[in-house]
């Protein structure tokens, strides 16, 4: 069995911002305890077919991000994930993305919906203010996995890259959550995220895991403040740390102020 994998451009070039520059079967950096996970759904119909689909698009010349579309799985190990955050697909202007759903690489201007997470997060409590920089990878080593429903997305296309065939791997990667870790929160935002809830409640239910479910409206301007559960005001961030504390698992959700 052969081991499939990406080429990446991992730092912006004369070019431009980093980008997908092509999939080879030579070098996917995942931790350990994803690696049959991905392996299995390399294999499969759907990752043969997302594979021929990213190919194709790349062969044609567009622009792919982000340049590491498994990042949230080398940073998050299995074994470590307490909290899932579950974005829908990558943030698709250029030099956005970089493989953590919701995340952006210090130096980079806050979307809107991260803005308004981080208002959040201080309206609940959990941080005294707003970060300046939009990188979330310190939530990802501390066992927060921000993943997103569609793994690559195509410059200036919202979705270009969903129901291709990434969601057969991101579903298995939320039953392998559901089924491994003793406690984990999962933060819903969204229609689209909510719609996992059946899939991580059953699976964890299976397996014995305790499985706290927070759905609300997307972060977006365009539904944060809409009913029928705003986001801004949810207080899921604040729900999961004490529930977290209670099982002897907390989470950090401060941020370094940084730099950009």
């Amino acid at each position: 069995m052969q081991q499939a994998d990406l080429a990446f451009d991992s730092a912006p070039t004369e070019e431009g911002p980093a980008r997908l520059t092509a999939w080879q079967p030579a070098a996917w950096t995942v931790a350990p305890g994803w690696r049959d996970v991905v392996q299995t759904f390399l294999d499969s119909p759907a990752g043969q077919r997302i594979a021929q689909f990213v190919t194709q698009r790349l062969a044609a010349g567009a622009v792919v991000y982000p340049p590491e579309p498994l990042r949230a799985l080398a940073f998050t190990p299995l074994d470590r994930i307490r909290v899932v955050i579950l974005g829908q697909d990558p943030y698709h202007g250029a030099g956005q993305a970089e493989g953590l759903a919701f995340s952006v690489a210090p130096g980079v201007k806050i979307p809107p919906s991260l803005r308004n997470i981080f208002k959040e997060l201080v309206r609940d409590g959990c941080l005294q203010q707003a970060p300046v920089s939009g990188s979330l990878s310190a939530w990802a080593e501390r066992g927060v996995l921000l993943l997103n429903s569609s793994l690559t997305v195509e410059e200036g296309l919202p979705a270009s890259h969903a129901k291709q065939g990434w969601e057969g791997l991101t579903d298995a990667v939320l039953v392998a959550v559901a089924a491994h870790a003793p406690a984990c929160v999962y933060l819903l935002w969204g229609a689209h995220a909510q719609a996992k809830a059946p899939l991580i409640e059953n699976t964890a239910a299976a397996h014995g895991r305790q499985a706290l479910v927070l759905t609300a409206n997307h972060p977006s301007p365009l539904s944060a403040l809409r009913p029928p559960v705003p986001f801004l005001g949810c207080g899921h961030f604040s729900a999961a740390q004490h529930w977290l504390t209670e099982r002897d698992c907390p989470i950090d959700w401060t941020l370094a102020a940084g730099k950009h």
